[in-house]
């Protein structure tokens, strides 16, 4: 199984407000960047959004680590997904997300890892860079 590094990150122009997510693949060392946004949503949203854009570029079953600055995130996916799927997501915040999330890590061996945000962490800023800019870029269209 290939081992793919994803880094994630997510931004959010007020919470609810236009929000934007951005992802980096590397495998070996190749890496594609993704990004993308959203008019009216959250950080936590967007943050989850990044995940699963990066799971669902992947072509083939991987051994995925991902690295994210959402403790929501890394200890939803470690810890207590699991148990809100037994419990039917009820009382969870964005079930759509993680059930889109569950359908894009079925293929794939997935440990989340948390970075402390804005930290110096390369790819972790560069990550934010990428959802802060596609928010910025799609609240200059809303506005306009």
């Amino acid at each position: 199984m290939k081992q793919v590094t994803i880094f994630s990150d997510g931004s959010s122009l007020g919470n609810p407000g236009p929000g934007g997510w951005g992802t980096i693949l590397r495998y070996g060392n190749r890496e594609k960047e993704l990004s993308g946004a959203e008019p009216m949503t959250t950080n936590n949203r967007m943050e989850l959004t990044a995940v699963i854009e990066g799971l669902k570029a992947l072509k083939e079953p991987c051994d995925v680590t991902i690295y994210s600055d959402s403790s929501y995130v890394v200890k939803a996916i470690n810890e207590w997904l699991e148990d809100w799927i037994k419990r039917d997501f009820k009382k969870v915040k964005n079930p759509d997300l993680w059930k889109e999330y569950i359908e894009a890590a079925k293929p794939h061996r997935v440990k989340a890892v948390w970075v402390r945000g804005h930290n110096g962490h390369v790819e972790n800023e560069r990550c934010d860079e990428l959802a802060r800019k596609s928010a910025e870029k799609l609240k200059e269209r809303i506005d306009a």
